[in-house]
Order: C-alpha cells, then structure tokens, then sequence
C-alpha cells in the first residue's frame, strides 16, 4: 500500500508538503536543512569520519543537495519504497550517489555497511509491526563505530497535528512519540540513545531559534530527534 501510495504522489510531493507546512512560515527546504545541519554537528562532535551515507526512506530527495554540502566527500546510498519517487531523486543529485528500491521489509544484504544512516519522518508511514526489524537491520548496517540519527513529527506539538492532518500523503500517517519511538529502538538493540526536541519557534519568530539549544530536552518541538551508535 505504502509503495503504491506514494509511487502514485510523487510528482504532486513537494507541493502537497509545501501546503500543509505553510502556517510555520517556512519552505521544504528549511526542514530537510536544518536536519542535516545538525547531522554535521553531531557528526564533528563525535569526530566521525563520514564516507558512507544512507539516506533510509529518500522519497524524491529533499536531503541530498544538503547532504552534498554538508558532506561533500561522502558516498550517498538513497533507499526508499518507492521507484517512482527514486526516480525524481536521481535528478536532485546523482554524482557519488547511488539509487535503491526495497520492498519495504528487507534492507537489501548487498549494501554493506554505513558510517552514517539517517532517515528523516520516514517511520510514521511504515507498520508499526515492522519498525523494530527494520531498526534491527539499519543497525547491523551501521560500521562498527557508525551512527544513527531517526527525526520524526512529535504529535506532542498542535502544529505538527495540524499539518500531518492537512496533508494528503500523511493520510494513513500514525505519530509515533519520541517515548516510544525509543522503547523500538531500544528492542532493536540499540544503545545509549539520545532524544533532542527541535523547531519550537515558527518563522516569523526565527530570531529565537538561538535559543533552542537550551530546549532540546523540553517535549514540545515540532520534530525530534534521536541519536545512536551501533
């Protein structure tokens, strides 16, 4: 279902995600930016030596021109469900960069292992019954000191409610808490997570964005994020 959903929305993707953030005063292109602005961050304080990406649940690849510049020397591995939203992502950026559909269930064995996975509000789509054998498997993809960093929506915040409930593609989306999105991270076996909440502030109040570093542990933001090694 989730393949079809999708293959069939990809061309109308941006748009219909661009209408239904409209009230945080910001284009698409903040959200996938300040993601991987934090990936770098959290990157450097570890010291990771970052050569292999995979972007988990690509879609038309909002992340990758990010990617590139933030991790200009790093091999990019996209991987979603959806071969017509893959399709659109290899004309976002396609040096260094390689293309993969699964069928939602197995992370294909041939790719190897990662230094850094990260999927961006990706699980909310995906059966609950499925998440921990699907963290388990982005795990044992991880290199032995890899990380992995897991953003989702926080239906803990009124706005992120009300744009997941005006957006058509979020139409079987179930919001997962970072709580609980923990507790299946935890069972897949991974260890010492850390949880950070982010966007407190819509745009027309951007100028306090210097202060969220202080709120990262306050449960209200409109995304989170989560954060572990292998």
């Amino acid at each position: 279902m989730v393949e079809a959903e999708f293959d069939a929305i990809a061309s109308q993707y941006e748009a219909q995600h661009a209408r239904s953030i409209r009230l945080s005063g910001e284009d698409v292109g903040y959200f996938a930016r300040y993601k991987i602005e934090d990936m770098r961050k959290i990157a450097d304080r570890r010291k990771l030596n970052v050569n292999r990406i995979m972007d988990f649940g690509a879609g038309i690849g909002n992340s990758l021109k990010p990617l590139r510049t933030q991790f200009p020397d790093a091999h990019i591995s996209c991987l979603d469900v959806s071969t017509r939203s893959l399709d659109l992502c290899r004309k976002q950026l396609s040096q260094r960069v390689d293309f993969h559909s699964y069928d939602g269930e197995h992370i294909p064995d041939e790719l190897g292992n990662y230094d850094l996975i990260f999927t961006a509000c990706v699980f909310h789509h995906i059966p609950a019954e499925l998440h921990i054998s699907l963290l388990s498997q982005i795990r044992k993809r991880l290199a032995p000191d890899g990380l992995f960093i897991l953003f989702e929506h926080n239906p803990w915040n009124p706005l992120t409610v009300h744009a997941v409930n005006n957006c058509p593609f979020d139409e079987n989306a179930v919001l997962i808490s970072a709580s609980e999105m923990r507790r299946r991270m935890l069972a897949a076996g991974f260890a010492q997570i850390k949880t950070n909440f982010r966007i407190f502030f819509p745009g027309p109040l951007r100028a306090l964005r210097a202060l969220e570093p202080a709120l990262v542990r306050v449960p209200f933001g409109a995304q989170y994020s989560l954060t572990a090694n292998s």
